[in-house]
């Protein structure tokens, strides 16, 4: 008879796997190769200036300290050199008061994971008191020479670190917040055109909601560039190289103020439409003139959201590449039954213009 193996298993519904373990994503190669040469330099240093000890702290510094930015360097660095001093001297204290036997070492860890929360420090700092604290205690804690040593390596592996950030090509992150902004403003522009097409076209409840949901992916682009914004604004802070970005780097920031206010009238007119829609709009004269508004707003959004260093597009119509947008429009009374919207889609209207322009005082 065959031999009966278990069926296989499988976990049941509600129970789902941890995280993925990988990303999608490598970080830069020139960051590794950054991180392999200060740990090396750590190292070197370390053993020369102190020897008779691996020199595990400083390798530890230089690795945690290079970072994908200067500013986040030296943060780094700052707070592993004080993890480390605070966590030296609870070991120390400890290691004199009581030895070092192995409850001591759990002793030490609570007391320095109550220190860090009383303290209020950043959870870098909070979490190397205890782990350097443990390490302190588990190899020398009562010699006050290794313990000061370990300090002194510290120091010397988070400065190697500092400096080989900033020597090999200090990062610089402004340009996928500048790809961010763009694609936000090309976006925008889309769901203009889109509005527009809808409101010369007759729509069903499918295409209209459907119309509302695009324009609503607005928003997740729109954090998509703040957070980019950010991170190229930290990229930099203290970076030797910021004078030939900041200026390009303020002029994304600028334009993405401008966009973000007529995100708001794109959804706000979107929405109106989508309210109010009826089948009798499309023999309402001012709303093609409406749309043809919307047309022109898209176009010179996309004015502004084009890139500088690419290829001039090669022209389609007499304005191409020129602001085409009109002055708001002056409408005659609507049927009784569209007004409403009508006035909503005229006063976005207006302050979409305003906004392009730069006419915009609130």
């Amino acid at each position: 008879m065959a031999p009966r193996f278990p069926a296989k298993l499988r976990l049941p519904a509600n129970i789902s796997l941890p995280a993925n373990i990988r990303t999608t994503s490598r970080v830069p190669f020139l960051q590794v190769a950054k991180t392999a040469v200060a740990m090396i330099l750590a190292w070197v240093l370390a053993s020369l200036l102190l020897p008779g000890e691996l020199p595990v702290f400083a390798t530890i510094a230089a690795l945690l300290v290079v970072q994908p930015s200067v500013n986040q360097s030296v943060g780094r660095a700052i707070e592993r050199s004080i993890g480390v001093i605070v966590g030296v001297l609870i070991a120390y204290g400890i290691g004199l008061a009581f030895g070092t036997n192995s409850w001591i070492v759990l002793v030490a860890v609570v007391i320095s994971i109550l220190l860090a929360w009383a303290l209020k420090l950043t959870p870098g700092t909070a979490n190397q008191v205890p782990i350097t604290a443990m390490l302190v205690l588990a190899v020398g804690a009562s010699n006050p020479e290794y313990a000061f040593a370990r300090i002194v390596e510290t120091i010397i592996g988070a400065v190697i670190g500092v400096i080989i950030n900033i020597a090999i090509v200090p990062p610089v992150q402004r340009e996928p917040a500048h790809k961010a902004v763009l694609a936000l403003g090309n976006e925008l522009a889309a769901t203009l055109d889109r509005l527009a097409t809808a409101i010369t076209t007759p729509q069903t409840a499918a295409q209209l909601n459907a119309l509302l949901i695009e324009a609503r992916l607005l928003r997740p682009m729109e954090k998509k560039a703040d957070a980019a914004l950010v991170q190229a604004e930290e990229s930099l802070t203290l970076n030797p190289r910021q004078g030939r970005h900041r200026v390009a780097l303020d002029h994304d920031a600028e334009l993405f103020a401008r966009f973000r206010p007529i995100i708001t009238r794109a959804l706000g007119m979107t929405r109106a439409f989508r309210d109010h829609y009826d089948d009798t709009l499309a023999g309402e004269p001012t709303l093609q003139a409406i749309a043809e508004e919307l047309r022109r707003s898209a176009h010179d959004l996309r004015l502004l959201a084009r890139d500088p260093d690419a290829p001039p597009a090669e022209p389609t119509t007499d304005t191409a590449g020129l602001p085409v947008l009109t002055a708001p429009l002056v409408i005659s009374t609507p049927d009784p039954r569209h007004w409403v919207l009508i006035g909503s889609l005229m006063e976005d209207l207006r302050r979409v213009h305003d906004e392009i322009t730069g006419e915009e005082s609130a």
